[in-house]
């Protein structure tokens, strides 16, 4: 039996996943399925797919089924740059205003709801349509293309909000893994994907250009190697304790919003 990977076609995780294009014949064993992660979460908790960079909240969500990889997330060491609350007016203002909310990401959803609650003390109206809104939260490429834009006179990094509020890094995403692959018969096969993760993680480092090419003929963006540069020196992979701290941080905050009904202890590999 193959280990189902849940690969999120993003240029967040491209870190993740270069190693793994076009090459097939050394890495069997593997299938991949391609997904926002959203999309991702639902295939996750259901054990359609096995493990995948998760939103951080589908952990959460599951805690009965899943367990963390103890050394691998998606996060950032300041700004992320790709999860931004584009807006007409200022934060500290959008009481009553219409906020599209991505239908991408529950994470960073999850995390708005818990800034403007808890943080900037308002109140908007949230709403999936982005006709007519007033701020609009986007995330991953979509939110790069826009910030390139410049068309908004507010925008605000979700990260960087965190950060100001909390003094830690915000854990966008997390590698969740569903207990079916920790039989006997798949841990080996995962232990094995982990290993193969982290050298693509350094790879990517030793030489992104070079990954980059590659992930733009899977995944053509309106980026150049020389242009993400910035976005990949902000972008950090390494599950640390301060990390793993603020995650829990944010899931007690989500439980306080309601969103989550109680705070799940985080367990790992």
């Amino acid at each position: 039996m193959n280990l189902r990977v849940g690969r999120i076609p993003f240029l967040v995780c491209a870190p993740f996943f270069h190693l793994f294009l076009n090459d097939e014949a050394r890495f069997e064993g593997y299938s991949f399925d391609d997904g926002a992660p959203s999309a991702l979460n639902q295939k996750l908790w259901t054990g359609e797919i096995h493990l995948a960079p998760a939103s951080s909240i589908a952990y959460a969500r599951a805690p009965q089924d899943l367990v963390l990889a103890p050394d691998l997330c998606t996060s950032c060491k300041l700004e992320v740059n790709s999860v931004e609350l584009f807006s007409r007016y200022p934060l500290n203002e959008l009481s009553g205003k219409r906020i599209y909310m991505t239908s991408q990401s529950g994470t960073s959803v999850a995390l708005l709801r818990v800034i403007c609650s808890q943080y900037a003390n308002v109140r908007p109206e949230y709403v999936t349509e982005r006709a007519d809104c007033d701020a609009a939260l986007l995330i991953g490429d979509e939110a790069l293309i826009e910030k390139a834009k410049g068309s908004w006179p507010y925008c605000y990094d979700m990260a960087l909000l965190w950060r100001d509020w909390h003094g830690l890094p915000f854990v966008f995403g997390a590698w969740s893994i569903h207990r079916l692959a920790l039989s006997c018969e798949m841990r080996p096969r995962l232990e094995a994907f982990l290993e193969n993760v982290r050298e693509s993680i350094a790879k990517f480092r030793a030489c992104p250009q070079k990954a980059l090419k590659k992930w733009a003929e899977r995944y053509p963006v309106p980026f150049t190697a020389e242009e993400l540069k910035g976005y990949y020196d902000s972008l950090d992979y390494e599950f640390t304790d301060e990390r793993k701290k603020s995650l829990q941080l944010y899931f007690n905050l989500c439980v306080k919003e309601e969103i989550l009904s109680e705070s799940p202890t985080l367990r790992f590999l």
